[in-house]
């Protein structure tokens, strides 16, 4: 009975990628999961998985503050190895995030293979450091493989959760009518900066016919005072494959996660990076999907600005429009962000693992 140590941690984009291939394993195998306390795992996996938590954490700031989170991740090590030895452990899954420098030494220690997913075009610093004791990187876009030349990697895509391969209905909060159907999210922990350049926006969008959903975050605790039939503001919702599925148009950060959801749905967008994300990694994803003809990037701006403004106009514009004069886009968006979707990833990824076993 194969037995694998998955190390995933902190936001969504590491979590539901791995859980999705967890999900996707045969019967016969048995899973562990090691994870951060007091971080997303801690609510997801333990219904599903057996969750063992350490404290890790990154290597910013300070060279003192380094210095002592580099000890911690020895000493995290450690433990994971007691954990692998323990448990008979034979290969260990990670898709980065903190934990994963701690898991992928342990499993060196002990000799066990180890496949390190890297969704990112730009890749982590775990990825550059430590790909090279990894049997291999699998990696969700096809231009970091440009990024890390020397590591052996191969195209798996990142793995979505069951339901976006699934057709699905249109939530039923979602506002009725025959206008453009704009979703706005930010990713697993909202997006406080593209709240504020929406927010401006709505009322004009509103009033030319347009169907909006913001999905806002739990972080956002500013107030909206828009009372309107045609606007929903959530703060989290599970029903995203259908909101995707069923939207003219997404406003989006541009997460690796967010990107295969996106593609997977065929769901044109308006990319508004992250502008303090690692290496700016999200620009580069954005770069990515703009380059396929799938997306429109937009870089976070004032409120008062009108680059996201214009770029929603002129999207719409057609679906609005009584006449239908203008060439509509979003089709060829959508048939074009398409070409990125990786409908298997999670049993490519699986197939490697039995490899390595």
């Amino acid at each position: 009975m194969p037995k694998l140590l998955i190390a995933a941690s902190g936001t969504g984009g590491h979590i539901y990628p791995a859980l999705a291939v967890a999900k996707a394993l045969p019967a016969t195998w048995q899973c562990r999961w090691i994870g951060v306390p007091d971080r997303l795992e801690a609510k997801i996996i333990p219904t599903e998985y057996h969750l063992t938590t350490v404290s890790a954490g990154g290597l910013q700031n300070s060279f003192f503050h380094k210095l002592l989170r580099l000890l911690q991740a020895l000493a995290v090590s450690l433990k994971i190895r007691r954990l692998i030895k323990k448990e008979k452990i034979q290969v260990v899954f990670t898709t980065g995030g903190y934990i994963a420098a701690p898991a992928i030494l342990a499993a060196r220690l002990c000799q066990i293979p180890v496949l390190l997913h890297e969704s990112n075009v730009i890749p982590g610093k775990v990825t550059r450091f430590m790909g090279r004791f990894c049997k291999v990187v699998a990696i969700g876009l096809p231009d970091t493989a440009r990024q890390i030349p020397r590591i052996k990697t191969i195209l798996t895509g990142t793995p979505v959760r069951a339901e976006f391969y699934q057709i699905q209905p249109v939530p039923t909060w979602v506002p009725i009518g025959s206008g453009p159907l704009l979703i706005v999210i930010g990713g697993s922990q909202g997006a406080i900066g593209l709240n504020r350049m929406v927010r401006p926006l709505l009322p004009s969008l509103l009033e030319a016919g347009c169907r909006v959903v913001h999905i806002t975050g739990n972080n956002d605790k500013e107030i909206n005072h828009i009372n309107h039939p045609n606007l929903i503001e959530k703060k989290f919702t599970e029903e995203v494959a259908g909101l995707l599925q069923n939207a003219d148009l997404a406003i989006s950060r541009a997460g690796a996660g967010s990107i295969s959801e996106l593609a997977i749905c065929g769901t044109p967008s308006i990319l508004v990076p992250f502008p303090n994300a690692s290496d700016r990694h999200q620009d580069a994803n954005a770069s990515c999907v703009a380059s396929f003809g799938g997306a429109v990037i937009v870089h976070q701006h004032k409120a008062n600005e009108y680059s996201l403004r214009n770029n929603i106009t002129y999207l719409l514009n057609p679906r609005l429009s009584t006449k239908g004069s203008k060439e509509d886009l979003l089709l060829t968006m959508s048939k074009q962000i398409r070409k990125l979707a990786v409908k298997d990833a999670e049993k490519r990824i699986v197939k490697l693992l039995e490899g390595l076993i």
